[in-house]
């Protein structure tokens, strides 16, 4: 069976940025995330999702 599944992540950060709306968006564009396969899950495709954000 194939499907489409949403997981979210929760961060406590520390940033030097004077806006989080930064932080967030130097994170959505920088950050690695490793999810593999399990036995009974194949992941086909994994990638962050990107928020709008006001600037």
């Amino acid at each position: 069976m194939y499907d489409t599944i949403f997981l979210l992540v929760k961060a406590t950060i520390q940033t030097s940025h004077k806006n989080v709306h930064e932080a967030i968006a130097e994170i959505q564009h920088k950050a690695i995330c490793t999810i593999t396969n399990t036995k009974k899950v194949k992941i086909h495709e994994l990638k962050f999702m990107d928020y709008k954000l006001k600037k």
